[in-house]
């Protein structure tokens, strides 16, 4: 490992070592136990009825009368197969068999990587958060400007992932480490990922190489065997479709390889109104869900009951310069629709935690909480770039990251019953009447039994007062987030792996590297 620090333990000596990194993580924070988060809340559907039915007929008919592109041949000729109209590169599809197809995609599903502790309901009223994906640079306050990611950056942006309990899988790369070349990124980011951390991660669909070789190691790093690994869905793909009302060669091949392998497949159109797609929401919405929901029937089609989630990414343009937008009014409500639209069609939904700032401001924070509040009125399942997201994507802090996980547990804390029971002890009535009209409730009993849990208790925030903060150094947020995220990966040691099966994915590296990684165009 680049910063010297050996991940991999053997079994049967990680105990010790296990209860070292337990107290360690305590002493640095008291964050929030591990837990898949159910959403308790009736969604928001801000479209009647008959909203969704014309939003669903629109996407039918640009399906059938417009159609959509696939640039790729396999995908063609199964269209064919099925009996869809294919004309070069576009196809068109009866409404029909694109919702027999849907109806075959799970309603729920799990996966289950190495540690089984970490299993994942995705469906239901079950809400995941998972890391920042896929940025080409990176940030953080030592170096205070916009650096490309690199190796180095990647593996911290890794131990903030497996570290944070409120941080339920890994999605790409949270930052590209373009030190590496890209004939062999994939195979030293997945040691790093396998090594580092224990949660569901994701494959690049960039060429059947990199998706082959990432279904290898997911398998070596559980010691499963093909049937083993086959038999239930051990990570997943996320793909973007190329909008408008496209999709290209390597993304799809990708998925009909891991759908072929019983593996999950995330489906999110890219639709940015105003440029990538109409400037209404309504258009959007259809648009985008004309180009997911053909590609998960294709999915469908090759293999139903393909675990499959519709993934929502329509936001906005800034009309001045045709930047991105995110966390805006029409990103809230577009991602509200479309929550009624996965609803609609029995699908889990994937969101994310989006925002277009630069730096970890209050901008930043503003755009990204409402990006994540519009997932949990939307009834998502999965949210993508939880954590550590900016300048629309194209940039990975850890400071950002810190931040956002402070907002992703009170989302966990806001969703735990307790915090609305209304049993006799909740109620309190006994200590209203001990208190009466003149007193006060901080040294009853009922608040002294609970003072240590009734309410959120922030490891970012600063709740003292002007002159106390001021006292204690007068510490913004974003320094206060940039100093825990080298404690914690200063004091960083990761999960326990088998050393057979760490010497198997090295010799597995090794071999791929020698045979050349895969085809790159330099």
């Amino acid at each position: 490992m680049a910063d010297g620090a050996d991940p991999v333990l053997r079994k049967g000596r990680g105990g010790g070592r296990a209860g070292r990194r337990a107290r360690r993580g305590t002493e640095i924070i008291e964050q929030m136990p591990w837990r898949l988060i159910e959403n308790i809340d009736r969604p928001i559907e801000p479209m009647p009825e008959e909203g969704v039915l014309a939003i669903h007929d629109a996407a039918m008919r640009i399906l059938e009368e417009i159609g959509v592109a696939f640039l790729n041949e396999e995908a063609l000729q199964l269209f064919r197969e099925a009996g869809c109209s294919v004309e070069g590169e576009v196809v068109r599809m009866g409404r029909e068999w694109v919702m027999e197809m849907l109806a075959h995609a799970p309603e729920t599903f799990t996966i289950t990587p190495r540690n089984p502790d970490h299993k994942l309901t995705i469906g239901g009223r079950t809400m995941l958060f998972g890391n920042v994906s896929s940025p080409p640079n990176y940030w953080d306050m030592s170096l205070n400007r916009k650096v490309p990611g690199t190796r180095q950056h990647c593996q911290d942006l890794l131990k903030l992932t497996q570290f944070f309990n409120c941080i339920h899988f890994a999605g790409g790369y949270p930052v590209e480490p373009v030190d590496i070349h890209p004939s062999v990124r994939h195979l030293d980011v997945l040691f790093d990922k396998v090594t580092i951390g224990d949660k569901v991660l994701h494959a690049y669909s960039l060429g059947k190489e990199r998706v082959e070789d990432v279904m290898e190691m997911v398998r070596i790093s559980g010691g499963w065997t093909e049937e083993e690994f086959e038999a239930t869905p051990r990570m997943y793909t996320n793909i973007n479709s190329t909008s408008p009302l496209k999709h290209d060669q390597p993304m799809i091949d990708g998925c009909l390889r891991l759908a072929r392998r019983g593996q999950a497949v995330v489906v999110s159109p890219f639709t940015l109104a105003g440029a990538m797609a109409p400037v209404t929401m309504a258009g959007a919405v259809a648009q985008s869900l004309a180009e997911g929901l053909s590609a998960i029937a294709l999915f469908q089609y090759v293999r139903p009951g393909t675990p499959c989630v519709f993934g929502t990414f329509t936001s906005n343009v800034d009309m001045k310069t045709g930047a991105p937008a995110f966390g805006t009014p029409e990103y809230m409500r577009a991602t509200q629709m479309t929550g009624q639209m996965a609803r609609f069609y029995k699908l889990p939904l994937r969101a994310s935690g989006a925002c277009a700032a630069n730096v970890p401001d209050g901008q930043a924070m503003w755009e990204t909480s409402n990006s994540l509040w519009s997932a949990v009125q939307s009834g998502t399942n999965m949210v993508y770039h939880a954590a550590g997201w900016l300048e629309g994507g194209l940039i990975a802090s850890p400071e950002k990251f810190i931040m956002d996980c402070e907002i992703l547990q009170q989302i966990q804390r806001y969703m735990e019953p307790e915090v609305f029971a209304t049993g006799t002890d909740e109620l309190a009535l006994s200590t209203i009447a001990e208190v009466g009209q003149n007193g006060h409730f901080f040294g009853t009993q009922h608040t002294q039994d609970r003072y240590t849990t009734a309410f959120y208790q922030p490891f970012l925030s600063d709740w003292k007062n002007f002159e106390g903060w001021q006292a204690a150094g007068g510490v913004w947020t974003a320094e206060r987030a940039y100093h825990l995220f080298r404690a914690i990966v200063d004091g960083f040691e990761a999960p326990e792996l088998d050393i057979a099966i760490r010497d198997e994915l090295q010799d597995f590296v090794a071999r791929r590297k020698a045979e050349g990684g895969a085809p790159t165009d330099f």
